[in-house]
């Protein structure tokens, strides 16, 4: 065992710290104080990063989303009394409810697979419309289909409504759909 100046003794030169602690507990003290104010201080200065950051985020096209009046979107001819819009515009962004192929004149989906589909990107494209956008537009888009041995009926059909490129899609087998649908869309519009 060794002693130092203080005529403390210490097991190990390397233990020295420690051994002090036995004797001076609040020096201690003053290691958990600092590492609390350490602490703190990357906290705060976490949390104003992440408030900076955050206050860029809702900062779009020029003008901070916080304000910004949003818009319900509904077909005018819309004859169903759902518990949703057709699409909310907050901005020059358009998010899209989900849409079934719905034939107006039965009210029914169709038999035909290829006729659900475009009953149904013709009702997003009719919502578009009445928000002042067209298909290119769209930025994503998500598909729910209830069997996806379909997939291969359905792209071609989909590829025909766009002119320039194509909006990010997900194709979603997604089970058992509302009122027999084997398709439903839904997706985000940003006005060019």
């Amino acid at each position: 065992m060794a002693t130092d100046h203080n005529g403390l003794i210490r097991e190990h030169p390397w233990r020295s710290v420690r051994s002090v602690y036995r004797f001076f507990p609040e020096d201690k003290m003053k290691n958990y104080q600092m590492l609390f104010i350490g602490l703190t201080c990357g906290l705060l200065v976490g949390l104003l990063a992440g408030w900076i950051i955050s206050g860029v985020g809702v900062y779009s096209q020029g003008q901070f989303l916080k304000g910004e009046a949003r818009r319900t979107i509904n077909l005018p001819n819309r004859n169903v009394n759902a518990p949703f819009s057709d699409g909310v515009m907050v901005g020059n962004t358009l998010y899209l409810a989900g849409r079934l192929g719905i034939d107006p004149k039965t009210n029914k989906v169709p038999d035909d697979p290829e006729q659900e589909a475009r009953l149904m990107i013709d009702g997003i494209k009719a919502v578009l419309t009445e928000a002042g956008m067209t298909m290119d537009d769209l930025v994503t888009v998500q598909v729910f289909c209830s069997d996806v041995s379909l997939f291969d009926k359905f792209n071609p059909i989909y590829r025909s409504y766009f002119k320039k490129n194509l909006p990010a899609r997900a194709f979603i087998g997604s089970g058992t759909l509302l009122r027999g649908a084997r398709f439903e869309l839904q997706g985000i519009a940003v006005k060019q």
